[in-house]
Order: structure tokens, then C-alpha cells, then sequence
């Protein structure tokens, strides 16, 4: 775990979103501080990938109040949303490549189009970050040569290019075989290790046990407990997330790094 200022980063405040009539979060509250990593768990259909999409405002939510440092985000700015959503990077479960470009024009695009680099700029840039997640050497490879692990390692490089104050990571494991798991979480660690602010939401209980700043456990659009790694998920206690996590080693034993 890394340490952390006490200013929060993000702010967000009493989140509401309703979904096909379904009330899928429920005045959701919590703050993000510089080097944290956030961790959400829960049982599926929970909420959390929803509030990964509004905290990007990519699903707009109904209500409630979203701030990066001391500047509230208003979705009708914008030029403001613009800006925010360059700071705040977001790795989806389905890594949402471009079939047509290689693995380093992948990265490079954004670079080009959004923030307005020169060819030969942004593809160094992408370079550098396709090596910080160590598939430099699988630059010329389009998607469909590349395995899923490989293909998460793209993503992320992509959203490391643009700088990002806050990432969030919506189960960017969930796509993957159990033999590919290990190198995108790697990944993360070595991010946390480095400082990266995080919100991050896996069933990977063994791999944030030790990595964590704080869980989240989200149940019915509601966090329903949170709390520290030791607290939460410590053999024998009486927890809601201890309870949980036991029932998930049991079904699936997931990996650990």
C-alpha cells in the first residue's frame, strides 16, 4: 500500500442511477486521495461497473455530485466533461481496440487526435508506454495477433499516454483465460507500487489483499461496508466482504501474484 495526501482527488457525492426502471446505485458517497487504490467488490448486478461509468460520466447519473480536486464536473460543460475525461482514464473489461490499427497506433491515436501531438511524437510516446507495460517488442502487432492479456496491456498503455490523474478499472480481468490473469495484474501492482490513484473493481481477492488502501463492498446499488484490507478480509472476522470473498475462493480459487 502506498501513502496517500489527505486533499481528496475525487470526490463523489450521493450518486443515483436508475437503469430500465431498476434502481442501480443508491446515493453512492466516497472520496479518492492521490496514490490510493479503491478497491470494489461485491456480488454482480451490485453496481459497481455502473458507477465506474458515471464517476466518467460515459452513463450520466440521475443525481449527485462528482468533483476532481476542488473543481465540480457538470456534464453540460462541455468543454469541461472534455477536459475531465482526459484526467480520468477508464479499462474496460472488452479492451475496446481498433481492429484496423496495430498495437502502437492503438496508443498513439489519442495522443494525435486529442491532445494534438506530431506523428513522430506520439508514436515514442507510445512506445515508452507499450514498454512500461512490457509489450514494446508486440508494437507492430495488429489486435487479432495479439492474446487478451496482451490486448489489456494495449488499453492501458493507451490510457497511461494521456496522463491520467485517476484511473478506473472496470474487472479488466474478467475477458481473460486463468493463464493470461497473471500479466495484467502485474501490471496494476507495479501502477500502485509507482502511485497511480486508482479505483479498481475485480473479483481478485488474493492479489489486492495486500494491495489495497481501502474496499469498497457494493450489494444493491449501495456500499454496504468499507474498510481496510486487515479489517475486512482477515480470516475469522465477522464481515459481510469476509463472507463473501470466502464463498468466491471456494467456487473459483483465483490467482494470486
Amino acid at each position: 500500500m502506498t501513502s496517500v495526501e489527505t486533499r481528496p482527488v475525487l470526490r463523489v457525492e450521493r450518486i443515483c442511477k436508475k437503469l430500465g426502471g431498476k434502481q442501480i446505485l443508491n446515493e453512492v458517497s466516497f472520496e479518492l486521495r492521490k496514490g490510493e487504490l479503491k478497491v470494489l467488490i461485491g456480488p454482480s448486478g451490485g453496481g459497481k461497473s455502473t458507477l465506474l461509468q458515471c464517476i466518467n460520466f460515459l452513463i450520466p447519473p440521475d443525481s449527485g455530485r462528482i468533483w476532481l480536486k476542488d473543481q465540480e464536473i457538470h456534464i453540460h460543460r462541455k468543454r469541461d466533461l472534455y477536459a475531465y475525461r482526459q484526467k480520468v482514464g477508464m479499462i474496460f473489461q472488452d479492451f475496446n481496440l481498433f481492429d484496423h490499427l496495430n498495437a502502437l497506433e492503438n496508443v498513439a491515436i489519442a495522443l494525435r487526435k486529442v491532445k494534438k501531438m506530431a506523428k513522430r511524437e506520439a508514436l515514442e510516446r507510445a512506445l515508452q508506454e507499450l514498454n512500461r507495460v512490457g509489450i514494446g517488442d508486440k508494437a507492430a502487432l495488429y489486435p487479432a495477433q495479439l492474446s487478451g492479456g496482451q490486448k489489456q496491456r494495449v488499453s492501458i498503455a493507451r490510457a497511461l499516454a494521456m496522463d491520467p490523474e485517476v484511473m478506473l478499472l472496470d474487472e479488466p480481468t474478467s475477458a481473460l483465460d486463468p493463464e493470461l490473469i497473471g500479466e495484467v495484474l502485474t501490471v496494476i501492482r507495479n501502477l500502485a507500487q509507482d502511485g497511480m490513484t486508482m479505483i479498481l473493481a475485480t473479483h481478485q481477492i488474493g492479489f489486492i489483499r495486500g494491495l489495497a488502501d481501502e474496499i469498497l463492498f457494493m450489494q444493491e446499488g449501495q456500499i454496504i461496508e468499507q474498510g481496510i484490507p486487515l479489517d475486512l478480509l482477515t480470516a475469522g472476522k465477522s464481515s459481510r466482504t469476509q463472507s463473501f470473498c470466502s464463498k468466491l475462493h471456494e467456487l473459483s480459487g483465483e490467482q494470486e501474484l
